[in-house]
């Protein structure tokens, strides 16, 4: 009994190692190429680099620890809606259909996950973290309230288990789930970097980083637009594509927002809520 603190002290240093391993996979990658092709030129060690940096680790062991019971109890509530036979018929899928069907189902809920961060109030009080970012380059895309990582993953993950689309309990099944998440992250990293790249007629159907730079835009058409992580389809499906061929002058929120990591986790918590932009000052802005 006494070893198992110490093995949890080595899971977690596991973990925290595994994650500074990817990060410089990723900053090998990017680094350069914001370097090369930046969109706008600014430091590596931007402002708020250490806060982002916090939230790379705190964001990348957090959702293991807490996901796993309310997605549980999700799924169960969820499994007594749906008819029986929907899981039954999925289970029999090739993998290659399980594996579209999941980014279909995946990408859609997080679309409404992410529309409704911006559109109720409480829900944006944590977005709002994310979007306080003035400088764009690929870590901002850690930066997150660890409640919004909570509900963002939850709402992707519950009906892709519940539609028994992955089975985190068998290997081969999660796996599929995993891929899925691991490409929708590493994506992420690609929108949010500072780079100027355009797809031409790719971003009909991947985001981009000039796809998702308007969605963190400061005045104008503010955040009202782009909620996709990958498939720019459901923005045009449910009518909040935007993508002129433009770049945003600005980014950030107008609501304050502390500049350290223990502030940005507190203030979501405590009264005054940030603020909504009211409908006609973002009618007057489009």
């Amino acid at each position: 009994m006494a070893a198992e603190p110490y093995q949890d002290l080595f899971v977690l240093l596991f973990a925290a190692a595994r994650l500074a391993v990817w990060l410089a996979v990723f900053a090998a990658v990017f680094a350069p190429i914001e370097r090369i092709f930046a969109l706008r030129r600014q430091r590596i060690f931007r402002k708020e680099f250490a806060v982002d940096l916090g939230y790379y680790f705190l964001n990348g062991l957090l959702p293991g620890l807490v996901l796993g019971a309310p997605i549980s109890l999700a799924v169960l509530a969820i499994h007594r809606a749906i008819p029986g036979g929907v899981p039954a018929t999925i289970a029999g899928w090739p993998i290659w259909l399980k594996a579209c069907a999941t980014m279909a189902v995946g990408e859609t809920a997080y679309y409404w996950a992410h529309r409704l961060s911006h559109r109720i109030p409480f829900l944006w009080r944590f977005h709002a973290v994310h979007h306080s970012a003035e400088e764009l380059d690929f870590l901002v895309n850690t930066r997150m309230h660890p409640v919004d990582l909570v509900w963002s993953r939850m709402a992707m993950l519950t009906p892709v288990y519940a539609l028994g689309l992955a089975n985190p309990v068998r290997f081969g099944d999660g796996l599929i789930a995993a891929i899925v998440l691991i490409i929708g992250s590493a994506w992420g990293y690609f929108i949010h970097s500072n780079v100027r790249w355009r797809l031409g007629r790719f971003e009909w159907f991947l985001t981009t980083p000039g796809f998702h730079h308007w969605h963190h835009t400061r005045g104008g058409k503010r955040r009202d637009c782009n909620y996709a992580s990958m498939l720019p389809v459901l923005d045009r499906i449910f009518g909040t594509h935007y993508l002129p061929n433009a770049w945003p002058e600005r980014y950030g929120i107008d609501e304050p927002m502390p500049d350290s990591l223990a502030g940005q986790f507190i203030h979501p918590l405590a009264p005054p809520r940030p603020s909504l932009p009211a409908k006609d000052a973002r009618a007057a802005g489009q």
